[in-house]
């Protein structure tokens, strides 16, 4: 099954659930892209110790997910 989530929003926890729930689709999918749009783009910089977004960004793109911006 392919599945794309879309995330459009500056908030680094609705950042960081759309990354963990990607990662967690896919070990259980064929197929997973993520698309960040609008603020989300800015990932890096919404990165802290509580929402570790560049690990996850890491082992989603690792696990051969998609990620476009």
């Amino acid at each position: 099954m392919k599945v794309t989530l879309m995330v459009c929003s500056g908030d680094p926890e609705i950042v960081w659930n759309g990354f963990r729930m990607a990662n967690l689709m896919l070990e259980e999918m064929d197929e997973v892209t993520v698309f960040l749009n609008g603020p989300s783009v800015r990932y890096t910089s919404l990165a802290s110790e509580d929402f570790p977004l560049l690990d996850l960004a890491k082992l989603f793109t690792l696990s051969e997910g998609v990620l476009l911006a």
